[in-house]
């Protein structure tokens, strides 16, 4: 299951994704916002807490940057968040890093590259072994 959130700056790239989860029959939770005005922090909250709690796997969040995203949904235990705005950062964020959480932003780029990205990091596994180390230390800075 993958959770998704936006806030008002970022609806209609949130829209875009949700149709292509759809397409591909991938079960997805959308905690908002479709439209009204909202603080990016509370929907960051919302969507992380479905990831600690194992409602769900993975999560995307969209803001108009995708920052102010990244830097609420980092403030959570056990979640590790990521700009990222490119195939190679996507790819690498879950390869080494396992990164739960995928981080774009609307106003940055556009709808094509959003959802490959979404692709990337719905598929690319986290490859453990000496990785596992450098994400048990990140962990750890949560204590």
């Amino acid at each position: 299951m993958i959770v998704i959130g936006c806030d008002h700056a970022a609806v209609n790239l949130k829209k875009a994704i949700i149709e292509h989860l759809k397409e591909q029959n991938i079960a997805y939770l959308d905690m908002g916002t479709d439209g009204e005005a909202c603080d990016y922090p509370d929907i960051a909250e919302k969507v992380c807490n479905k990831i600690i709690s194992g409602e769900a796997e993975k999560g995307i969040l969209v803001c108009g940057t995708g920052v102010g995203m990244s830097i609420a949904a980092n403030k959570i235990k056990g979640i590790r968040a990521a700009v990222c705005n490119d195939c190679f950062s996507t790819r690498y964020t879950r390869k080494h890093n396992n990164a739960n959480v995928l981080c774009m932003g609307e106003r940055v780029i556009g709808t094509g590259l959003a959802l490959e990205l979404v692709d990337i990091f719905i598929e690319t596994e986290f490859e453990g072994g000496r990785h596992q180390r450098r994400v048990d230390k990140i962990s750890a800075l949560e204590k």
